[in-house]
């Protein structure tokens, strides 16, 4: 018998991409290092593009590199859709592999969250006023040293609250302090070795305590929110008019109440506006951290960026998208942080729904794929200084803006992720509805601030420690602190004040 299972274990291997030889329940263990789970697998110069690593006893495939990618996320879109498994967090979501729930509340959330977007006053002008908020907010600090990260991300919080929620919060809401808590928390854990090696180990490690504990509980209070939000928003709704997504997907639930198959009830909509949620505030906020830290070490960047601000907007309207493509300088230097600080080394997991045939192998139905996205933005086949930060890569030489199509920080394919995990269900069919979102806030925020402040840092640039947290599925940025300095003359400050009592008489106040 052990014979022929190991007969069976060599005949099976034998049709996969190559890779190293698994050891028996550990697989490819001792390649792995706490710098990252599957971005420790140097493996490509010995095994190219597509090679597989065993997770324990569990086989995956890893794409490296844009090129691989695409031929599976993007040409073979339909066989690679599958939901590929995080273990630590399966149990909490359970959705079937084959995509069929998420697909369709992917359709839905796309749809709503545009319409919702679009009510009131577009995205863009409901960015423009937490930005605002920010500013204020940050006028009041009086160029003391702060920690940036909370402040980000309650206006990326805010940005989200106002169309799932219905509301926004005031800065000091206890709800929203503990809400942002709950969230920073569960990134720090779902990006840290213990999550990785409970990936390889599940069955063993769930029996004894650990970080998994702390991580169900978080995200069972984080449901325990969203659900008195969604008894609050059934007591007071009004099927002729739904005042956001929460209201619209309750409508849906009413409508297919009869439908035994339908996908729209209530476990789903608490997943759901948690995926939004999360995605929406951890990574944008994440983002503007790194940026800031980032501008703090190259202040050369830094003093470009404000140079083009005063030259094409100046100090005495709002910043607004459309400045963006007379902005190149600027432009580059926020695609080259997204690029330099790698926020999702590795995307989400996929799964062939299928039998399928790829580079001359062959994956079975349920295999998972793991696309290595940092291998994409760290190529030097594509990026003249992979491992620096550099503008110039996102620049031609008439100074023009250009864009890589190996760019990819957010994935490609119809499975593509804002950030890697299974709960970010609201996907659009090539790029995440998050993807669509983010470049908006972080260009409308960045201008912003540094129209009407300049930073400082209470250590030198060559001081400044660039290393995140963690560094697994997600690389959170490090701690760090920086003041916000007025600058003479600067921000538009009479169209913000016309703009924020018009737009919302009370910035970032709960309507209850």
């Amino acid at each position: 018998m052990a014979l022929s299972a190991i007969l069976f274990f060599i005949l099976f291997i034998g049709h996969l991409p190559p890779g190293p030889w698994p050891l028996p329940f550990l697989g490819n263990v001792l390649q792995m290092d706490q710098k990252g789970l599957l971005k420790s697998f140097q493996l490509r110069e010995k095994y190219g593009d597509v090679f597989t690593v065993f997770l324990g006893s569990r086989p995956a495939v890893i794409l490296w590199g844009y090129k691989a990618t695409k031929k599976a996320l993007v040409d073979q879109a339909e066989a690679f859709s599958g939901r590929g498994c995080i273990t630590i967090i399966d149990s909490l979501f359970q959705e079937p592999g084959d995509g069929k729930s998420w697909k369709v509340l992917r359709r839905f959330s796309v749809t709503t969250m545009k319409d919702f977007g679009m009510r009131k006053w577009s995205i863009e002008e409901r960015i423009k006023e937490e930005a605002q908020s920010l500013v204020e907010e940050l006028r009041k600090s009086q160029g003391a040293y702060l920690d940036p990260h909370f402040l980000f991300n309650s206006i990326s919080a805010n940005i989200i609250c106002s169309t799932v929620f219905g509301e926004c919060f005031n800065y000091q809401d206890p709800r929203l302090l503990q809400l942002l808590h709950l969230l920073n928390e569960i990134l720090i854990i779902l990006s840290s070795f213990y999550t990785q090696v409970f990936e390889i180990f599940p069955g063993i490690l769930k029996h004894f305590p650990g970080k998994h504990i702390p991580l169900y509980s978080m995200i069972e209070d984080v449901k325990a929110f969203i659900t008195e939000n969604v008894e609050r928003h059934q007591k007071m709704l009004d099927p002729s008019g739904p005042k956001d997504f929460i209201d619209s997907f309750l409508l849906r639930m009413d409508k297919e109440r009869s439908d035994s198959e339908s996908e729209f009830h209530q476990e789903h909509l608490v997943n759901t506006v948690l995926s939004l949620f999360f995605a929406g505030t951890e990574t944008s906020s994440s983002t503007l951290c790194f940026r800031f830290l980032l501008l703090l070490k190259n202040p050369g960047v830094l003093e470009k960026v404000q140079a083009e601000i005063d030259r094409v907007i100046g100090a005495h309207r709002l910043p607004a998208l459309e400045d963006r493509a007379k902005m190149p300088y600027t432009d580059a230097v926020i695609h080259e942080i997204q690029r330099f600080s790698d926020l999702v080394p590795v995307g989400v997991p996929h799964s062939v729904i299928k039998d399928t045939h790829f580079q001359g192998y062959y994956l079975p139905k349920g295999f998972t794929v793991y696309p290595n996205l940092s291998s994409a933005l760290h190529d030097p086949r594509h990026f003249e200084k992979p491992n620096a930060f550099y503008p110039g890569h996102f620049l031609d030489a008439q100074g023009n803006f250009k864009k890589p199509e190996v760019f990819i920080p957010f994935s490609m394919g119809k499975s593509c992720s804002f950030f890697p995990m299974k709960i970010l269900a609201s996907y659009r069919k090539r790029l995440c509805l998050g993807e669509s979102l983010a470049p908006s806030e972080l260009f409308l925020f960045l201008t912003t601030l540094l129209q009407n402040f300049s930073l400082g840092s209470p250590k030198a640039p060559e001081d400044i420690d660039l290393m995140p947290r963690e560094n697994g599925l997600g690389r959170p940025p490090p701690l760090f602190q920086v003041r916000f300095l007025p600058r003479r003359g600067g921000g538009g400050q009479e169209e913000a004040q016309m703009s924020s009592e018009s737009l919302h008489p009370a910035p970032a106040s709960v309507q209850n």
